[in-house]
Protein backbone atom coordinates (compact mmCIF):
# COMPACT_ATOMS: atom_id res chain seq x y z
CA UNK A 1 0.00 0.00 0.00
CA UNK A 2 1.39 3.36 -0.98
CA UNK A 3 2.05 5.71 1.90
CA UNK A 4 1.48 9.44 2.26
CA UNK A 5 4.69 11.35 2.92
CA UNK A 6 5.04 14.55 4.98
CA UNK A 7 8.51 15.74 4.06
CA UNK A 8 10.87 17.37 6.51
CA UNK A 9 14.19 18.40 4.95
CA UNK A 10 17.58 18.10 6.57
CA UNK A 11 20.54 19.65 4.73
CA UNK A 12 24.17 18.65 5.08
CA UNK A 13 27.06 20.57 3.50
CA UNK A 14 30.37 19.07 2.49
CA UNK A 15 32.97 21.74 1.74
CA UNK A 16 35.46 21.17 -1.05
CA UNK A 17 38.47 23.26 -2.08
CA UNK A 18 38.04 22.32 -5.72
CA UNK A 19 36.68 25.21 -7.74
CA UNK A 20 35.26 26.98 -4.71
CA UNK A 21 32.14 24.82 -4.67
CA UNK A 22 30.46 22.60 -2.12
CA UNK A 23 28.19 19.58 -2.25
CA UNK A 24 24.82 19.92 -0.60
CA UNK A 25 23.02 16.73 0.45
CA UNK A 26 19.36 17.19 1.30
CA UNK A 27 17.56 14.39 3.12
CA UNK A 28 13.76 14.39 3.10
CA UNK A 29 12.27 12.35 5.93
CA UNK A 30 8.62 11.37 6.18
CA UNK A 31 6.35 8.73 7.66
CA UNK A 32 4.06 6.53 5.60
CA UNK A 33 0.58 5.41 6.55
CA UNK A 34 1.93 1.95 7.31
CA UNK A 35 4.38 3.42 9.86
CA UNK A 36 7.58 2.97 7.87
CA UNK A 37 10.03 5.87 7.65
CA UNK A 38 10.87 6.89 4.09
CA UNK A 39 13.85 9.07 3.20
CA UNK A 40 14.58 10.73 -0.10
CA UNK A 41 17.89 12.29 -0.91
CA UNK A 42 18.96 14.77 -3.54
CA UNK A 43 22.35 16.26 -4.25
CA UNK A 44 23.28 19.56 -5.84
CA UNK A 45 26.36 21.68 -6.25
CA UNK A 46 26.24 25.07 -4.53
CA UNK A 47 28.63 27.98 -4.95
CA UNK A 48 30.91 29.43 -2.32
CA UNK A 49 30.38 33.15 -1.68
CA UNK A 50 33.61 35.06 -2.27
CA UNK A 51 34.66 37.63 0.31
CA UNK A 52 37.13 40.07 -1.21
CA UNK A 53 38.80 43.38 -0.37
CA UNK A 54 38.25 46.56 -2.38
CA UNK A 55 41.13 45.99 -4.79
CA UNK A 56 40.04 42.42 -5.48
CA UNK A 57 36.48 43.63 -5.99
CA UNK A 58 37.67 46.17 -8.53
CA UNK A 59 39.47 43.36 -10.36
CA UNK A 60 36.34 41.20 -10.39
CA UNK A 61 34.43 44.02 -12.06
CA UNK A 62 37.09 44.85 -14.64
CA UNK A 63 38.32 41.36 -15.54
CA UNK A 64 35.54 38.92 -14.70
CA UNK A 65 32.46 40.94 -15.54
CA UNK A 66 30.85 41.14 -12.10
CA UNK A 67 27.86 43.48 -11.79
CA UNK A 68 27.69 45.63 -8.66
CA UNK A 69 24.52 45.43 -6.58
CA UNK A 70 24.24 47.95 -3.74
CA UNK A 71 21.98 46.57 -0.99
CA UNK A 72 22.10 49.59 1.35
CA UNK A 73 19.09 51.71 2.22
CA UNK A 74 18.14 54.69 0.08
CA UNK A 75 19.72 57.28 2.39
CA UNK A 76 23.24 55.82 2.32
CA UNK A 77 22.97 55.05 -1.38
CA UNK A 78 22.14 58.67 -2.21
CA UNK A 79 25.04 59.99 -0.14
CA UNK A 80 27.52 57.99 -2.22
CA UNK A 81 27.49 54.91 -4.44
CA UNK A 82 29.61 53.20 -7.07
CA UNK A 83 28.86 54.58 -10.51
CA UNK A 84 26.66 52.38 -12.74
CA UNK A 85 25.74 50.00 -9.91
CA UNK A 86 22.23 48.61 -9.36
CA UNK A 87 20.41 49.63 -6.20
CA UNK A 88 18.33 46.83 -4.70
CA UNK A 89 18.03 47.47 -0.94
CA UNK A 90 17.81 44.57 1.48
CA UNK A 91 16.01 46.88 3.92
CA UNK A 92 13.49 49.61 3.10
CA UNK A 93 11.91 52.44 5.12
CA UNK A 94 9.31 51.13 7.53
CA UNK A 95 6.31 53.40 7.12
CA UNK A 96 3.77 51.02 8.67
CA UNK A 97 1.24 52.76 10.89
CA UNK A 98 0.24 50.11 13.41
CA UNK A 99 0.66 51.22 17.02
CA UNK A 100 3.61 48.92 17.72
CA UNK A 101 5.57 50.19 14.72
CA UNK A 102 4.77 53.82 15.54
CA UNK A 103 6.18 53.40 19.06
CA UNK A 104 9.31 51.63 17.81
CA UNK A 105 9.84 54.26 15.10
CA UNK A 106 9.50 57.11 17.60
CA UNK A 107 12.01 55.55 19.99
CA UNK A 108 14.40 54.81 17.12
CA UNK A 109 14.20 58.31 15.66
CA UNK A 110 14.96 59.88 19.04
CA UNK A 111 18.06 57.78 19.62
CA UNK A 112 19.71 55.90 16.73
CA UNK A 113 18.12 58.19 14.16
CA UNK A 114 19.06 61.39 15.97
CA UNK A 115 22.63 60.52 16.94
CA UNK A 116 23.70 58.23 14.08
CA UNK A 117 21.33 59.21 11.27
CA UNK A 118 20.07 55.64 10.85
CA UNK A 119 16.65 55.32 9.18
CA UNK A 120 13.94 53.08 10.64
CA UNK A 121 13.74 50.13 8.27
CA UNK A 122 12.30 46.67 7.70
CA UNK A 123 13.28 43.75 5.47
CA UNK A 124 12.46 44.40 1.82
CA UNK A 125 9.86 41.73 0.92
CA UNK A 126 10.59 42.18 -2.79
CA UNK A 127 14.37 41.85 -2.57
CA UNK A 128 14.68 38.46 -4.27
CA UNK A 129 12.03 39.32 -6.83
CA UNK A 130 13.82 42.54 -7.75
CA UNK A 131 17.15 40.76 -8.17
CA UNK A 132 15.58 38.04 -10.32
CA UNK A 133 13.89 40.66 -12.50
CA UNK A 134 17.25 42.28 -13.26
CA UNK A 135 19.75 39.40 -13.14
CA UNK A 136 19.62 35.76 -14.21
CA UNK A 137 20.99 33.12 -11.84
CA UNK A 138 24.18 32.68 -13.89
CA UNK A 139 25.16 36.36 -13.59
CA UNK A 140 28.19 37.29 -11.51
CA UNK A 141 27.14 39.65 -8.72
CA UNK A 142 29.27 41.77 -6.41
CA UNK A 143 27.18 42.77 -3.40
CA UNK A 144 28.13 45.88 -1.43
CA UNK A 145 26.85 47.62 1.70
CA UNK A 146 28.42 49.99 4.22
CA UNK A 147 29.78 47.61 6.88
CA UNK A 148 29.64 44.22 5.12
CA UNK A 149 26.80 42.72 7.18
CA UNK A 150 23.86 43.40 4.89
CA UNK A 151 25.76 42.22 1.81
CA UNK A 152 26.62 38.95 3.58
CA UNK A 153 22.96 38.46 4.53
CA UNK A 154 21.87 39.27 0.97
CA UNK A 155 24.44 36.82 -0.41
CA UNK A 156 23.03 34.07 1.78
CA UNK A 157 19.52 34.69 0.48
CA UNK A 158 20.65 34.77 -3.14
CA UNK A 159 22.67 31.60 -2.68
CA UNK A 160 19.58 29.82 -1.36
CA UNK A 161 17.68 31.12 -4.40
CA UNK A 162 20.17 29.46 -6.76
CA UNK A 163 22.69 32.19 -7.57
CA UNK A 164 26.14 30.63 -7.85
CA UNK A 165 28.50 33.52 -8.63
CA UNK A 166 28.35 35.91 -5.69
CA UNK A 167 31.03 38.06 -4.09
CA UNK A 168 30.96 40.53 -1.18
CA UNK A 169 33.34 43.29 -0.11
CA UNK A 170 34.69 42.38 3.34
CA UNK A 171 33.94 45.16 5.87
CA UNK A 172 31.88 46.97 3.23
CA UNK A 173 32.34 50.36 1.59
CA UNK A 174 33.58 51.90 4.84
CA UNK A 175 36.90 50.16 4.14
CA UNK A 176 37.23 51.50 0.58
CA UNK A 177 39.95 54.09 0.03
CA UNK A 178 39.05 57.26 -1.93
CA UNK A 179 39.54 56.80 -5.65
CA UNK A 180 39.27 53.01 -5.64
CA UNK A 181 35.92 53.15 -7.45
CA UNK A 182 34.38 55.90 -9.52
CA UNK A 183 31.56 57.09 -7.30
CA UNK A 184 28.53 59.36 -7.40
CA UNK A 185 27.22 61.43 -4.48
CA UNK A 186 27.96 64.23 -2.06
CA UNK A 187 30.63 62.40 -0.06
CA UNK A 188 33.19 59.60 -0.29
CA UNK A 189 32.01 55.99 -0.24
CA UNK A 190 33.60 55.26 3.14
CA UNK A 191 31.74 58.22 4.71
CA UNK A 192 28.25 57.41 3.38
CA UNK A 193 27.29 55.76 6.67
CA UNK A 194 28.13 58.80 8.78
CA UNK A 195 25.21 61.02 9.71
CA UNK A 196 23.35 62.50 12.68
CA UNK A 197 24.77 64.40 15.64
CA UNK A 198 27.77 62.08 15.82
CA UNK A 199 29.17 63.71 12.68
CA UNK A 200 29.35 67.15 14.34
CA UNK A 201 30.48 65.98 17.77
CA UNK A 202 34.09 66.79 16.99
CA UNK A 203 33.19 70.27 15.74
CA UNK A 204 31.12 70.98 18.87
CA UNK A 205 33.97 69.82 21.10
CA UNK A 206 36.45 72.02 19.21
CA UNK A 207 34.21 75.10 19.54
CA UNK A 208 33.60 74.53 23.25
CA UNK A 209 37.31 73.98 23.84
CA UNK A 210 38.17 77.23 22.07
CA UNK A 211 35.58 79.15 24.08
CA UNK A 212 36.91 77.78 27.39
CA UNK A 213 40.52 78.56 26.47
CA UNK A 214 39.62 82.13 25.44
CA UNK A 215 37.64 82.64 28.66
CA UNK A 216 40.56 81.39 30.74
CA UNK A 217 43.04 83.70 28.99
CA UNK A 218 40.68 86.65 29.33
CA UNK A 219 40.38 86.10 33.09
CA UNK A 220 44.15 85.72 33.46
CA UNK A 221 45.17 88.80 31.47
CA UNK A 222 42.22 91.11 32.15
CA UNK A 223 41.06 90.27 35.68
CA UNK A 224 39.42 93.66 36.33
CA UNK A 225 37.29 93.49 33.20
CA UNK A 226 36.47 89.86 33.91
CA UNK A 227 35.28 90.76 37.40
CA UNK A 228 32.94 93.40 35.97
CA UNK A 229 31.55 90.96 33.40
CA UNK A 230 31.26 88.09 35.85
CA UNK A 231 30.75 89.63 39.32
CA UNK A 232 31.20 87.18 42.20
CA UNK A 233 28.05 85.95 43.85
CA UNK A 234 27.64 86.54 47.55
Amino acid sequence: MAGIISPSPTALYFTSNVGGRRLKAVSWAGKSVSGNTIRRRSLRIAAEVKFVNAEEAKQLIAEEGYSVVDVRDKTQFERAHIKSCSHIPLFIYNEDNDIGTIIKRTVHNNFSGLFFGLPFTKVNPDFLKSVKNEFSQDRKLLLVCQEGLRSAAAASRLEEAGYENIACVTSGLQSVKPGTFESVGSTELQNAGKAGLITIQGKISAVLGTVLVCAYLFIQFFPDQAEKLFPPTS
